[in-house]
């Protein structure tokens, strides 16, 4: 991920030029990675996620997670994802992608989430990169007063794992997801936006599987 920021209006938004959904030739040239094999039902990673601004003295914040992944999202349906996102922008990409359950994503005393979108592609040295998305929990005090947190309605999670079985990656607990055309260039991207200063990092990624 690069991460960018800009001011506007006197204010910093962040931005982050991301793969999570990107453009079909950056997944043909990547591929998916093979699915779960036979025996197999489950992925499941842990580690420690540590945040930065979490208390009122900015200081860092730390807890575990737990990452399941029972299944994948396809290129096809990937490349549909993205058609929905250009023509529905990101209401609609929530309605397409609110249905799968491809696992669920928790922070240590929250509730866990469902996972809506999963890809995993192989890298080079025989590194692994899984990009997670999926619709966040709105607390009641977003819906009643009408915060601006409430135009960030996704989790995202990407994470980069080692052949050694050993990883880490970002989360961003609040994101915008926007298809996104460069003036100069002409070139269409998948722009996810962070809510918060800085994404929460996870440290110390292992997997197992089930």
């Amino acid at each position: 991920m690069q991460f960018q920021a800009h001011r506007q209006g006197g204010a910093v938004t962040k931005r982050i030029q991301s793969r999570v959904l990107q453009l079909a030739t950056w997944m043909m040239i990547l591929g998916m990675a093979p699915p779960l094999t036979a025996g197999e039902t489950k992925e499941i990673y842990t580690g420690t996620a540590v945040s930065v601004g979490g208390t009122v003295s900015g200081q860092l914040a730390s807890t575990t997670f737990n990452l399941t992944l029972e299944g994948y999202t396809s290129d096809e349906e990937a490349q549909r994802y993205l058609t929905t996102l250009a023509e529905e922008k990101q209401d609609g990409l929530l309605k397409a992608i609110s249905k799968q359950k491809l696992g669920f994503f928790s922070l240590s005393g929250q509730v866990g989430r469902t996972i809506n979108v999963v890809r995993v592609h192989n890298l080079d040295e025989g590194k692994r990169k899984v990009v997670v998305v999926f619709e966040r929990w709105l607390k009641m005090a977003e819906v009643r007063n009408g915060y601006r947190s409430r135009d960030y309605p996704f989790g995202v999670i990407e994470i980069v794992m080692d052949p050694d079985g050993k990883g880490e990656g970002t989360y961003i607990g609040a994101a915008r997801i926007r298809w996104v055309t460069d003036d100069k260039t002409g070139k269409k991207s998948v722009e996810i936006e962070n809510f918060a200063t800085y994404p929460t990092r996870l440290m110390g990624v292992t997997k197992r599987s089930k």
